[in-house]
């Protein structure tokens, strides 16, 4: 309790986000690459024993940290200190441990193998939330509901509908991903400034087997190949790319909570609240929306953290310099650790929200008299009504029920009046009948389907066996 304790690693992550940023993950992989380059020399024909690697594999995963932290207190270096621990272990292999290679060898891969199993994580929470959303606007694309454009009344549309509008950006988002995800690959092993010098000296000039350590590398550990060239460092425009794809499922989010907040404060729809939640300290009776308000928090948090490797890319020099380090080791692993955070969220809000369809109604109704006019209009002239004079009765009928909504806030009488001036000919029924909200959706029912069907649907059945997750908020 007296010490600084990250948020991000006690209050929103899921416990699989944060194993893949933990130390163990990092320490536990740099050894893996050192038994993926020992072999691949070894095939290339360095002098090195298969009883070397079979000592370094018995010892791969029971990281010895105290002798690696006490080197480091001498040495100032965490590689060569797990250099020198892990050869502890391996007495007999201690001297092909890191052979040619340089700190970015395990530094940079290891990065970029955790950012991989990080956005292949997130990928799955973020189909969670398209599924969850597609069956809340497949159940309700047919609720009429009052449209806002400017936060002002404005034509109709359905519940459903607008959640199409989250999806979509939603898959944006996925496919933003699936791109990114798709052409992450290693660095390899090139040295210190990205020419292989070492590695030439390694094999007596046989460059014929130095252009096979790469490849070699990147399928032992899961790659489809390693980016062509480098510095020392991979290109820190790959962390830039990546944040940006973070970023962009956060503006998705915010847009979504900022949505639901709104609709909170109408009554209209609600994020879940549990039994025993309490919404306010001094306010009993609140129910905050504290999920959709995190989610904003959390979500303005991962946008300007993108800002971070943008500026480290912009800035680096030559074949790298180490300005990265710091600001890397905070950066990523928080962007990926509060993306996780909203998706855990995100999941837990569009798979429990509360719709009230009566005060969803009774809002559409105290606006759609006014929208109805024109079809009122329609109608009265067909039936022999004079369009000029009926247009301007209904502007000062529009007028006098606006003025008693808002000056008096009494409910909206415009149908009353319409029925009760005779240059119209119609009934209070009549009016009521071009009044019902399904005849203003325009296409929305049908938008909506068709949006199901033809771009999310398949989408959730190529990725059935990710779906199902349930998403948890923490304190």
């Amino acid at each position: 309790m007296n010490n600084y304790n990250s948020p991000l690693s006690e209050r929103y992550p899921s416990t699989e986000m944060k194993y893949i940023f933990s130390p163990e993950k990092k320490f536990r992989t740099w050894r893996k690459l050192w038994i993926a380059l020992a072999e691949t020399e070894k095939e290339l024909g360095l002098d090195i024993t298969q009883e070397q690697i079979d000592q370094l594999k018995e010892h791969a995963e029971d990281i010895n940290y105290k002798d690696a932290k006490e080197r480091e207190a001498v040495v100032r270096h965490d590689v060569m200190s797990h250099v020198y621990a892990y050869g502890l272990q391996c007495p007999d292999a201690k001297g092909i441990i890191h052979l040619g290679a340089t700190s970015c060898y395990v530094g940079d891969n290891t990065d970029i193998i955790l950012m991989k199993e990080a956005l292949e994580l997130i990928r799955k929470k973020l189909l969670n939330v398209i599924g969850s959303l597609a069956s809340f606007a497949d159940e309700y694309k047919s609720l009429p509901t009052l449209g806002f454009t400017h936060f002002q009344p404005a034509q109709p549309t359905t519940v459903g509908k607008r959640a199409t509008l989250w999806i979509q950006d939603l898959l944006m988002d996925l496919s933003d991903l699936e791109y990114t995800l798709g052409s992450l690959m290693l660095l390899g092993s090139k040295g210190t400034t990205g020419t292989q010098a070492s590695f030439l000296e390694l094999f007596d000039g046989d460059i014929e087997k130095v252009k096979q350590i790469d490849p070699k590398i990147a399928e032992k550990m899961g790659f489809a190949g390693c980016y062509p060239v480098s510095g020392q460092t991979y290109s820190r425009k790959v962390d830039s790319r990546v944040l940006n794809v973070l970023a962009g499922i956060a503006q998705s989010a915010h847009k979504f909570s900022n949505d639901i907040r709104l609709l909170q404060h109408l009554k209209e729809i609600e994020e879940p609240f549990e039994k025993n939640q309490i919404g306010s300290s001094a306010m009993a009776y609140k129910r905050n929306p504290m999920r959709s308000e995190r989610i904003a928090s959390l979500a303005n948090h991962v946008m300007m953290n993108a800002m971070n490797p943008s500026v480290t890319a912009a800035t680096q020099w030559f074949e790298r310099t180490l300005d990265d380090s710091a600001n890397k080791r905070l950066s990523v692993p928080e962007a990926f650790l509060a993306t996780d955070g909203i998706l855990e969220l995100y999941m837990n809000v569009a798979s429990g929200l509360v719709v009230y369809p009566k005060v969803i109604e009774a809002r559409l109704m105290s606006e759609l008299p006014f929208m109805a006019t024109e079809n009122i209009l329609m109608d009265a002239v067909k039936a022999g009504g004079d369009r000029q004079e009926l247009h301007e009765k209904i502007r000062q009928h529009s007028m006098a029920a606006g003025k008693k909504v808002k000056e008096d806030g009494a409910p909206n009488d415009l149908a009353d009046r319409i029925a009760a001036d005779p240059a119209f000919n119609m009934t209070k029924d009549q009016i009521l009948a071009i009044m019902k909200p399904e005849n203003f959706v325009g296409c929305a029912p049908q938008q909506t389907e068709r949006f199901l069907k033809e771009s999310v649907q398949p989408v959730l059945d190529k990725n059935r066996d990710v779906l199902g997750m349930e998403g948890k908020v923490t304190v």
